[in-house]
Formats: C-alpha cells, sequence, structure tokens
C-alpha cells in the first residue's frame, strides 16, 4: 500500500497544494515551522480520522477557513482508489471514496493503514492512560475498522449516562425512581458497548505483546524479548471460568455479567461522583520492563529517558509488524523522530523500517535521515513544496 498522490486545501497551513508520491522512501525536509508535518498528519488523518498532534478537528483547518479537504490516491495491490475526507468546521465532517459520498465518515477509517512515529510517541510511556487507550484504539480501528463504529457507540453511551449520573445525584422522591429506572437502560448499553471493546482490546494486547517483545530486543541495547511485557488491566474484574461440562457459557457473557454487577457495586458512587467510574475509558495498558516477574518494573516513573524512547518505539514497530502479519504492509510516518534520537537508535530503526512498501519522513535537515533511508527528497518553506 503507497499513497501516489496527496491534495490539501485549506489544510492546516495550505491553501492549496499537490505532491506526486512514489512507493519507498520520501523525505519532506525543512524547518520547523514550514509545513512539513502537516504533509504527513494529512494522510495518517485519512487513516484514522484523527489527528497525532492535536486532539479536535478545529486546528486542522487553515485559518479564515470553514471547510478543509484532504485527499489521496491510494495504490493497494495495483488498483488505485481516491479517499477524501472534508473537514466543516462546526458541522459534520464528510468522507467519499472515488467520488462516492460515504454514509458515515467512519467508514473512512482503516482503508488506508498508517504507523506514525513521532516526538509525542514518549506520552505512550510517560503519559496519562488516555494516550495509551487512544494507541489500543487507533491501532484496533486499522486491524478491524468496524471497531470504530463500536467506539463511537460507546463514547455515545458514556455521554448519556454520565449526563443521568449528575441528575441522579440531586433527583429525589419519584424524580429520583424514574431516573434510577432510566439508569438500568444505560447500564444495558454500556455493558453491550464497553464489553465488546474490552475483549476486542484484551485480544490486541495478547496478539502484540510477542511482536513487542521481538521489537524491544531490536532497539534497545542489550535486551532480550522477555524484557518488555504489555498486559490490559481494566475496572471489570476478570470472569471466573464456566466449569459446566455441558458445554458451558460464551465467555464474553460471562465477562458482561460481571460488568453488570460492578456497575451495581459502584452504583453509590458513581452517583456521589456524578461520573462512570466503571469501563473500558477507565481502564490502562500496563508496561514493565525486567528481566523476570520478580525484577519487574513499571516503564513510567522507572525506566530512564532511553529505556522509554526504546519501549515506545518497540510499541510502534510491534504495531507495524502485527499489522504486517494481518497482510497488509501500512505506510510508515517518521515525523521528526531522528532529532529525538542517538545515532545507534537512528541506524537501528531506519534498518528496521526500510524495507517497507512506503516510508514517509520529516526532518529539519537532511543530514538528520539515516543513509538507509535516502530516497526521494522534497524541501519545504513558506507553503511550498519543491521536489530535490
Amino acid at each position: 500500500m503507497h499513497v501516489a498522490h496527496l491534495t490539501l486545501h485549506d489544510f492546516r497551513s495550505y491553501a492549496d497544494v499537490d505532491v506526486a508520491l512514489d512507493a519507498g522512501v520520501t523525505a519532506f525536509v525543512g524547518s520547523n515551522g514550514q509545513g512539513k508535518t502537516n504533509l504527513v498528519e494529512a494522510i495518517d488523518y485519512l487513516s484514522r480520522l484523527s489527528s497525532h498532534r492535536v486532539a479536535t478537528d478545529a486546528p486542522l483547518i487553515r485559518a479564515g477557513a470553514e471547510q478543509a479537504i484532504v485527499r489521496a490516491a491510494v495504490v493497494r495491490d495495483g488498483r488505485t482508489a481516491i479517499l477524501e475526507v472534508e473537514l466543516n468546521a462546526g458541522r459534520a465532517n464528510r468522507a467519499r471514496v472515488n467520488r462516492s459520498p460515504l454514509p458515515r465518515t467512519r467508514d473512512l477509517a482503516g482503508l488506508v493503514r498508517t504507523v506514525v512515529f513521532s516526538p509525542e510517541d514518549l506520552a505512550l510511556v510517560k503519559g496519562d492512560p488516555a494516550q495509551r487507550r487512544r494507541f489500543l484504539d487507533d491501532l484496533l480501528v486499522l486491524r478491524t475498522p468496524r471497531y470504530a463504529g463500536v467506539i463511537a457507540d460507546h463514547d455515545r453511551v458514556l455521554r448519556q449516562r454520565n449526563t443521568l449520573l449528575k441528575t441522579l445525584y440531586a433527583a429525589r422522591g419519584s424524580s429520583r425512581d424514574a431516573a434510577l429506572a432510566t439508569l438500568a437502560v444505560w447500564d444495558d448499553h454500556l455493558v453491550a458497548t464497553g464489553t465488546e471493546l474490552l475483549v476486542a482490546r484484551e485480544q490486541l494486547v495478547t496478539d502484540l505483546a510477542p511482536y513487542l517483545g521481538k521489537a524491544y530486543e531490536v532497539v534497545a541495547r542489550g535486551a532480550s524479548r522477555d524484557d518488555a511485557r504489555i498486559e490490559y488491566s481494566s475496572t471489570v474484574p476478570p470472569a471466573e471460568p464456566d466449569t459446566d461440562p455441558e458445554g458451558g457459557r460464551d465467555p464474553r457473557s460471562l465477562r458482561a455479567e460481571v460488568f453488570r454487577a460492578e456497575l451495581a457495586r459502584r452504583q453509590s458512587d458513581e452517583i456521589q461522583r456524578g461520573v462512570t467510574l466503571v469501563g473500558p475509558h477507565r481502564d490502562d495498558l500496563l508496561l514493565t520492563l525486567g528481566p523476570g516477574d520478580e525484577n519487574r518494573l513499571p516503564v513510567k516513573g522507572y525506566a530512564s529517558h532511553g529505556e522509554s524512547w526504546s519501549f515506545a518505539l518497540a510499541l510502534r514497530l510491534a504495531s507495524y509488524d502485527l499489522l504486517r502479519a494481518d497482510g497488509d504492509d501500512p505506510i510508515l510516518v517518521l515525523d521528526d523522530v531522528f532529532a529525538e534520537l542517538d545515532a545507534d537508535r537512528r541506524e537501528q530503526l531506519a534498518a528496521l523500517v526500510a524495507g517497507a512498501e512506503q516510508v514517509l519522513v520529516t526532518a529539519a535537515v537532511a543530514a538528520d535521515v539515516p543513509e538507509a533511508l535516502r530516497g526521494a527528497t522534497f524541501h519545504v518553506a513558506a507553503g511550498e513544496v519543491t521536489r530535490a
């Protein structure tokens, strides 16, 4: 898979730009603030329908404009598709494939796959749990695009339930009884969407774990593949295994029962605080380092800066390897990452990704790009993108 052409209209700093791209390695070189990251951010946006740099779409629309357009010709298995997303200030975004509108913008997610390495990756290790949940959900949607709908449904249910919990705190008499009855309905919705998301995340972590160990062994000096581990930590306790010899019950339904019971147990706390305390929106990804279980420590708070960077790189490399194992070769984006790495890690990372079908690199100076990733080069300055 690779992007053969990128067109931007009123996206970030670009009023209009068209860039023809080839498979292999392409570097966008320019001083900070000239717009090189905006180009790769646009391609990543088509993949995930969100930016790796900001939490909302508003900064992506050029100042003074009401709409931005990102359009890319994507080649996959010899066939070309035109993917387009229209970002609208104050209105719903729209998406098209081959000029035909999609029923929902989220249907575009996963049609092009990207894995982005950026300086912000350190937040995967040192940041709050929301960063790690987003990492899991982005990867989940890239592997199985239908989960974009599951995540959207869960977020909608969560918002509605939190609103109801806030009203319950002050409710009295018959109005409280009615609100509690309504809460039971929202509990059903939360358990349904939350269990599906929770089980999918847990399976994803299981699938990702062996790739992480292998990647960390490569990027960290003297490490073994057993040093780096990930585990999913949930606010929903694990279900006891069903020992029924007559076939047993679906593990997912057992997990849903535990979820519902935990909601009931925490109900008074939730009403007191006006917020949902149980579910995948409160979960975390545990990252640990160390030889053997007895010497294992959390990466956050204990790992050195170099170890933290190695772990963050390993998470991205593991994502890339997992997507490749699924039968696709995602586009790799190395966004200003070499400036953050020492010489050894630069060369290691370059050697690992040089064989990808398409690698897009941004750098302030051409010398930051390792020899293994020397390919087509574009100079970016003052909104102009010129091929060297």
